[in-house]
C-alpha cells in the first residue's frame, strides 16, 4: 500500500494541480487538472463498513493513479499540431439493495482518453457483511451452464425485444452482435422487500450485446424455483422467490 500511494503521489506531481482534492462523508473525491477530470464516489452505506471503505479507498487509489499515468503519458507524446484532449475518469458505486447479510452495488465507470469518444464500463460489487469479504454473483451459483440453462433463453427473448424497440426494427441478417451468454453479463443482485435477494438484474455492457450507439442493456429478471435449484448450499439463506 505504501508503494501504491507513493507512486499516485509521483504521478500527480507531473501534473499541474488546478484544484484541492475534494471528499466528503459520502466516499467523493473530485480533481480536475488541464490533463484530467477525475471524479470517484460510494455511497454512505458502504462507507459504514470500515473494511469495504478500505477496499474502496484502495480501489480509487489505484483507479487515480492509472488515469493520471495515462493522462500525463498521452499529453507528453503529443507532437507539434496535435491538441491534446483532456482525459476524464469517473466511478460512481450505487447501491443496489442492502439485506442483512449482503450489500449489493453497481459501479459505473467512464473513461475518455482522447479519442472518438469516452466508454463506460458496469460491473458488481457484492459485499458479505458477516466475512468482510466480497463476493462474485456468479460464484454463488452452481455454475456457468447451470445459469444458461435456466436464464439462457429468456435473456435471449427479453434482449431481442429490447433491441427491437431500440433499432426501430428487428436486427437485420447482417447483424454481428449474436446474444451473448449469460457468463458475458453483469449481475446485480437486488430486492424488493430488503430482506432476501429476490431479483437479479443481468446487464450487457457496451458492444456486448450491440453497437455503441445502442449502450447497455439491462433486463431484470425475478429469482424463480428454478433459479433457487441452483444456488450454492452455502448461499441459499441469502434468496426468495421473486415476482
Amino acid at each position: 500500500m505504501r508503494n501504491l500511494l507513493a507512486g499516485v503521489a509521483m504521478l500527480m506531481a507531473a501534473v499541474p494541480a488546478a484544484a484541492t482534492p475534494r471528499n466528503d462523508a459520502r466516499g467523493a473525491m473530485a480533481r480536475k487538472t488541464p490533463a484530467l477530470d477525475f471524479s470517484y464516489r460510494y455511497p454512505p452505506a458502504a462507507a459504514r463498513l470500515a473494511p469495504l471503505r478500505r477496499w474502496l479507498d484502495a480501489d480509487r487509489a489505484r483507479f487515480r493513479a492509472d488515469a493520471v499515468r495515462d493522462a500525463t503519458a498521452d499529453e507528453r507524446e503529443r507532437g507539434s499540431g496535435i491538441p491534446f484532449h483532456q482525459h476524464v475518469a469517473t466511478r460512481e458505486w450505487k447501491v443496489v439493495t442492502e439485506t442483512a447479510r449482503l450489500l449489493s452495488m453497481s459501479g459505473e465507470t467512464y473513461r475518455f482518453t482522447g479519442g472518438a469518444h469516452g466508454g463506460t464500463l458496469l460491473e458488481a460489487l457484492v459485499w458479505d457483511k458477516t466475512r468482510a469479504t466480497r463476493v462474485d454473483p456468479r460464484a454463488m451459483f452452481a455454475s456457468p451452464a447451470a445459469l444458461q440453462r435456466v436464464w439462457g433463453a429468456t435473456w435471449c427473448a427479453r434482449l431481442k425485444a429490447e433491441r427491437t424497440g431500440r433499432l426501430q426494427g428487428a436486427p437485420g441478417a447482417d447483424d454481428i452482435f449474436p446474444c451473448p451468454p449469460v457468463a458475458a453479463l453483469t449481475l446485480l443482485p437486488g430486492s424488493t422487500d430488503g430482506r432476501a435477494i429476490d431479483r437479479i438484474g443481468l446487464v450487457a455492457g457496451q458492444y456486448v450485446a450491440g453497437s455503441y450507439a445502442e449502450g447497455m442493456y439491462e433486463i431484470t429478471l425475478p429469482v424463480t424455483p428454478a433459479l433457487l435449484a441452483i444456488v450454492r448450499p452455502q448461499w441459499r439463506g441469502v434468496f426468495a422467490p421473486g415476482r
